[in-house]
């Protein structure tokens, strides 16, 4: 658990799982070896291991703005059904609960539940198995979903059901602590949302901070620091790779050379930092 002030603001990074997770040019298909020999040279330690896989991190971020305490995606869940991905399949790790515990707080104490887009490893801690059925995690919280990006998951589904969105999606809505929003969605003056789709239809990041945006949360807007190298460079997961690079392109432009802090879904730790240009792309300078 790290804790971080910013202003009057308070921002924590709390870790389910670090691991690597495919090889870098199936993860990235657009990837040449020139690209990744750039990458090995020059980016920081630990970004990919001795064999050129991409090191992930699975965490959520914790916003306490002194009138609300904000969950920022809620990783993979216990006891899900995930047999195509071994390590996430059937977890009963008791991590996220003492990560939150080490900050202080307990499953009661989230105002609000607000998540980026609606994957798999992003809704997994929005339930919990209670005597056999899944309910809210966070009995007081409100949960927050893009109404298009609800709405798109919803679709899919009904086409092809998806044991996340039945797990870890529906219940919410069914118990009735779900609320859909538009782009224009706060909560009081400190926290908005930023469209960034291409990942997904409805992806959005989350900025926060009174009168300028002290900090903002990605999503799976980057996955990893190559993709800040090379913001043209899409994932193999982005439902469009084209918007979603120039989603990219538009929130690292934003952001850098600001004081902004970025905070990223997956990277490695520390996770967060501001960028700074590099070339016709961009660099993560860490913050820990």
């Amino acid at each position: 658990m790290s804790r971080t002030m910013i202003g009057n603001y308070a921002i924590e990074k709390l870790v389910e799982l670090e691991r690597p997770f495919a090889h870098a040019c199936e993860f990235f298909p657009d990837l040449t070896e020139e690209m990744l020999a750039m990458c090995r040279r020059d980016l920081p330690a630990g970004q990919l291991t001795p064999d050129d896989f991409v090191n992930m991190s699975y965490h959520a971020f914790i916003l306490r703005t002194g009138r609300h305490t904000i969950l920022i995606d809620t990783c993979l869940g216990n006891h899900k059904e995930r047999p195509a991905v071994p390590p996430w399949h059937q977890q009963t790790s008791e991590t996220y609960a003492r990560a939150l515990a080490a900050a202080g707080l307990g499953f009661g104490d989230i105002d609000y539940v607000m998540c980026t887009h609606l994957h798999v490893d992003h809704v997994g801690w929005n339930t919990r198995l209670q005597n056999g059925r899944w309910v809210p995690s966070f009995p007081k919280a409100r949960y927050i979903f893009g109404a298009a990006e609800f709405d798109h998951a919803q679709a899919e589904h009904a086409k092809q059901p998806s044991a996340h969105f039945a797990d870890s999606v529906l219940p919410v809505m069914e118990a009735g602590q779900a609320e859909l929003v538009g782009a224009a969605f706060t909560i009081g003056d400190h926290v908005r949302l930023l469209p960034t789709p291409g990942h997904t239809p409805g992806h959005v990041a989350i900025a926060f901070g009174k009168g300028a945006d002290h900090a903002v949360v990605t999503g799976d807007l980057l996955h990893s620091p190559l993709q800040a190298r090379y913001p043209e460079m899409s994932s193999v997961w982005d439902a469009d790779p084209a918007q979603a690079a120039s989603s990219r392109r538009a929130l690292l432009e934003r952001f850098c050379d600001t004081d902004t802090r970025c905070c990223f879904a997956h990277f490695p730790s520390p996770s967060t930092g501001q960028m700074r240009r590099w070339g016709d792309g961009f660099r993560c300078d860490p913050i820990v």
